[in-house]
């Protein structure tokens, strides 16, 4: 209930700030406010005339007022209420957060421990959700059966289609009775409505389709804490009070429609930035977030407790680690209520499609000329008498014809020209691209990779470059510390008691607390459970397992002061921290060991001794660093140094964090496994003719050692000017970047700004280009490339929503899967292009050439409807379900330049149109006297050799090049499917349906005529493949592009 209350603004705040004699305890506090606003709120119900009346205020004579929105709070949560929540965040109103006695405060209303989370139980998510509400909501329902049916509707032939249905059926029944005058309307009216309803189902079941497939990217897992243990959550299951756990690259609760098919995105299915909900900063280091969702702002909003804990749904966070408090979900959230009157229509049109559209619109203005010409043509031979009727009367006689008869005549005509016309436009190019799209969708999914974007199936079937990441990509990412060094001892076979106790406790600081990882026991029996990176959790693993680290006892003896997250462009991370009880203040670093080392001026050597590091020592450091890379190891060292607390003033921290003069403490090796069957994979892409590039943050020795093993350098290579580090890239000039980057192979110790600027170069120079990745630090360079492949179990949301098509197993094997795929949906279009150009040209020349010549068309409105439903449904569904095959890997990439229809193509498509036009005009003109037969038996035989010569040329279409067309036909269960169904409608057209398709029974002879005048395609598409054709396009030499 909402009641709308006024009161005296002076008076209330001097109530609240009314000076006690006692100093109140926190608790005293709450009663003040809530006594307060009792009896303010007693005195406004008192004053209203009616219980009814919610509207009217009390009669408070003041000068300022004030509107309180009071909401019945929930039992379980007596104390505050979801406005009051959702109103603190959005305004940033620090002194209300005050009044609640700040995040404590909040936290204790909301029954969560700081520490600890929420209980999390069913019970107490229950209860959450019913108070605060769930992160997703409700949206208008999603398009109907109905919605497509009027878009096919909307058609403008078909329209027309269905005027001249309705004034052929009206004249026909006019002039023949209802009995019989309602076959040639109701024919078309059939058939119109065929096409309708199968161009509407095909649309609205992959709607549904592509539906059903996002809700598998939009469930994302959360990191919360939870009865003190740090978990992964669904982002649905996200509720007000939970501990969310923030790092580099997270979007870890986005707002979702809940619609009758499934879930989709707020803003019609563009996932949305966003950091955890709406919330309060709870505590972190150096947290930085990106608002420009949100403001429009372009820099980088610093949050911390003092001045700014408050954290919004649409932002995301670019630095830092840190925690918060979820106060807003769902339609609560400040993004959520700006987006709930946004509804988009998502009609993404990918760029083949766009280049269909244009082919189906010269196509379409060549055919509406035929057309018109035909017009002419028909209207002037039936006007001048030159047109006879079924007995051989003459059509037209001047003023003896009856205005009835006229109509009907020109309305036959309009019907069959605009039946032209709907022949004549291939309307069934954008639909063979939405099934082949979404067939080939359904199958990547189930070879591990998820598309977010329609146009990357078809980009990727181009890609003539992939610029792959190692971490996690190319290996397992499952990292082990394999070697420790400690000065220049190996302390492979040695426990931790050998290691110096002063030594030891500096490895526990440096690890235990320069960490975004953490480790959580539940008993003493248990065992450990380590969370944060694949990196984090190894060097955690091996300090707790290996050094005996205990990090609840670590973090209760020390006080982290500053801590800087680790970065792609820092390389490293660092923490300032002292233990409780002593002055002196320790600063750590870990990360790129060839990096720490510079920082180093000395050494703890195995006794624990502090060594000098002249020349001689750092050049066989680096040895030992260069040793563990070509061993295909990771390479951390951790650094320490003790400052005094007066020189750790704020204004000086991050210089003295970074100075020169610190302390080598030990190097670790990681090694991170190369996946299994990742060579082969390479090697398949490589035969493809796709270049590999490896781009990586490792050393040049571990990048060379790791790519030698997947195969993307060759044992013994010489590796000059194929490997290079990024900081030598980023200082080529541009011209020596553009000579140099179809070289390189290899790009270590590489910077997000490195990758970048390789891909930009790539495109420069006309590549198509492609990019893997998983870290945050892979966006600009997944977005800028024409295809970005994230990583879906260890990617970061930034890098996922940067990308187009997401690798759910993380494998390199499955990229090359997508790369197949890709070829395929390029290769089915190229199939069902050359089909349907091939009806189109043939139906065009016959009908334009037979109406000139003879003054009447071949095919009636009927029974080029049926062939246009063959052409652009069922010949469709039967080309673009193809599947990949090995000889797709085994051409060039297409690339940028070449053209959609290809002079192979061109060659094999006139061959079989121009047999097609001959043999049918020969029967056209010659038919019957060759065969013996009547007018209507041999338009019945032009109409049954027409299609199923398109029968046949479907054979010829499943291979653009092979000879052998039937090879592996039997795996393709569909197509056959397809044929049978397509030849069982013909019989029944013929045979059965007379008088709606306008045909005579034909006997066993003319069915086998028909037959072998079709199967003739067969031989003739075997020997025209047989023929040459030149590499350039045919229709470059007339400057025009297809």
């Amino acid at each position: 209930m909402f009641t709308i209350l006024q009161a005296n603004l002076d008076d209330f705040e001097v109530l609240l700030n009314k000076p006690t004699t006692s100093s109140p305890t926190q608790i005293n506090k709450k009663r003040w406010h809530m006594a307060v606003i009792i009896i303010y709120c007693s005195r406004a119900f008192s004053s209203l005339p009616t219980p009814r009346n919610k509207t009217k205020t009390s009669p408070v004579s003041s000068n300022r007022v004030i509107d309180i929105d009071v909401i019945e709070p929930h039992p379980c949560f007596p104390i505050i209420d979801q406005l009051s929540l959702t109103q603190l965040v959005k305004e940033k109103n620090l002194i209300q957060l005050v009044r609640f006695h700040g995040v404590e405060g909040i936290a204790s209303a909301l029954k969560t421990n700081l520490d600890r989370g929420i209980a999390g139980d069913y019970e107490d998510i229950s209860f959450r959700n019913e108070a605060f509400g769930v992160n997703m909501y409700k949206s208008p329902p999603t398009k109907g059966l109905f919605h497509f049916v009027w878009e096919a509707f909307r058609d403008p032939t078909i329209f027309i289609l269905l005027v001249c249905a309705t004034l052929s059926l009206g004249f026909g029944i006019k002039e023949h009775g209802a009995k019989e005058g309602w076959y040639d309307g109701g024919s078309i009216f059939v058939a119109v409505f065929l096409v309708i309803a199968v161009s509407a189902l095909s649309n609205f079941r992959q709607n549904r389709q592509f539906v059903k497939l996002s809700k598998v990217s939009n469930n994302i897992p959360v990191d919360v804490v939870r009865n003190g243990r740090r978990q992964q959550v669904s982002i649905f299951d996200v509720v007000v009070g939970d501990v969310v756990c923030l790092k580099i690259g997270d979007q870890a609760i986005r707002t979702y429609i809940k619609e009758s098919s499934g879930l989709r995105p707020l803003d019609g299915g563009i996932t949305l930035y966003n950091v955890p909900a709406d919330g309060l900063f709870i505590g972190g280091h150096s947290l930085l977030v990106d608002e420009s969702s949100m403001t429009g702002e372009s820099d980088h909003v610093d949050i911390n407790s003092s001045q700014n804990p408050f954290l919004f749904s649409g932002t995301k966070v670019v630095d830092g680690v840190g925690r918060m408090l979820v106060t807003s979900v769902g339609m609560n959230t400040t993004w959520g209520s700006m987006m709930s009157t946004i509804s988009r229509d998502s009609n993404e049109q990918t760029p083949l499609q766009a280049r269909l559209n244009k082919l189906t619109s010269s196509i379409g203005k060549v055919g509406l000329s035929v057309a018109f010409l035909v017009l002419v043509v028909l209207l002037v031979r039936y006007f001048t008498g030159n047109t006879k009727d079924e007995n051989g009367n003459t059509e037209f006689n001047g003023s003896k014809t009856k205005s009835d008869d006229i109509i009907n005549s020109v309305v036959g005509i309009i019907a069959a020209v605009v039946t032209i016309v709907v022949v004549a436009i291939p309307e069934g190019l954008p639909l063979a691209v939405t099934l082949t799209l979404a067939y080939s969708m359904k199958r990547m999914m189930a070879n591990q990779a998820m598309v977010r974007k329609l146009s990357a199936c078809e980009t990727m079937g181009s890609t003539t470059t992939i610029c792959t990441d190692k971490t996690g990509t190319l290996t397992l990412n499952q990292m082990k510390v394999t070697k420790f060094w400690l000065g220049r001892e190996s302390m492979e076979e040695r426990g931790f008691t050998s290691i110096a106790v002063n030594v030891l406790e500096l490895l526990h600081q440096g690890v235990g607390l320069n960490t975004t990882g953490s480790v959580y026991k539940s008993t003493s029996e248990a065992e450990f459970e380590f969370s944060g990176s694949p990196t984090e959790k190894a060097i955690l693993s091996w300090a707790v397992l290996e050094l005996n680290m205990d990090g609840d006892k670590l973090m209760q003896s020390c006080q982290i002061l500053h801590f800087e997250a680790f970065n792609s462009m820092k390389k490293m991370s660092g923490v300032t921290m002292r233990k409780k009880g002593e002055s002196m203040i320790n600063v750590h670093w870990k990360g790129a060991a060839e990096m720490i080392l510079e920082m180093c001026s000395n050494y703890y050597d195995f006794s624990g001794k502090i060594k000098p590091i002249d020349d001689v020592e750092r050049k066989k450091f680096g040895q030992i660093i260069q040793g563990m890379a070509a061993g295909s190891l990771r390479c951390i060292a951790f650094a320490h140094k003790q400052i005094p607390e007066e020189e750790n003033e704020v204004e000086e921290k991050c210089r003295n964090m970074k100075n020169k003069g610190f302390t080598l403490l030990g190097l670790i090796g990681l090694k991170d496994p190369c996946r299994p069957g990742v060579k082969k994979a390479v090697e398949d892409c490589q035969y493809a003719g796709v270049n590999i590039k490896m781009i990586t943050g490792d050393n040049v020795f571990t990048a060379k050692a790791i790519a030698t093993e997947c195969g993307i350098l060759r044992h013994n290579q010489d590796i000059k000017g194929v490997v290079v580090e990024g900081v030598e890239f980023r200082n080529y000039t541009p011209e020596e970047r553009m000579e140099k980057v179809d070289k390189i192979c290899v790009m270590a110790r590489s910077s997000p700004f490195d990758k970048l600027l390789m891909v930009q170069c790539l495109k420069q120079k006309g590549h198509v280009v492609a990019v893997t990745g998983d870290g945050t630090n892979d966006a600009p360079a997944l977005k800028e490339a024409d295809i970005g492949l994230s990583m879906g179990i260890q990617g970061t949301e930034v890098a996922k929503e940067s990308s187009d098509i997401v690798i759910l197993d993380d494998n390199f094997g499955s990229v090359a899967t997508v790369l197949r795929w890709g070829r395929c949906v390029y290769n089915n279009i190229q199939k069902f292009i050359q089909f349907q150009l091939t009806v189109n040209v043939a139906a065009l020349t016959i009908n334009f050439v037979a109406a000139v010549s003879a003054g009447e068309v071949p095919l009636s409105a009927v029974q080029l409807l049926w062939v246009n439903l063959i052409m652009d449904t069922l010949g469709a569904l039967a080309l673009a379900t193809e599947k990949p095959t090995k000889e797709l890997m085994e051409k060039p990439p297409v690339g940028r330049t070449k053209p959609l229809i290809t002079n192979i193509m061109w060659r094999n498509l006139l061959s079989q149109a121009f047999y097609q036009i001959a043999v049918l005009l020969t029967l056209q003109f010659k038919g019957e006297s060759i065969f013996k037969v009547s007018g209507n038996v041999n338009d019945t035989l032009i109409f049954n050799t027409f299609v199923l010569c398109q029968v046949f040329n479907e054979f010829n279409a499943r291979k653009l090049e092979k000879k052998n067309v039937f090879e592996g036909i039997h795996k393709n269960k569909l197509f056959l499917g397809i044929i049978g169904v397509t030849i069982g409608l013909q019989v029944l057209m013929v045979e059965f349906l007379n008088k709606f398709a306008d045909t005579d029974r034909l006997n066993w002879w003319q069915w086998g005529i028909c037959i072998g005048i079709a199967a003739v395609s067969w031989p003739i598409g075997w020997l025209v493949k047989c023929i040459p054709v030149p590499e350039k396009p045919f229709f470059s030499y007339l400057k025009w592009r297809n």
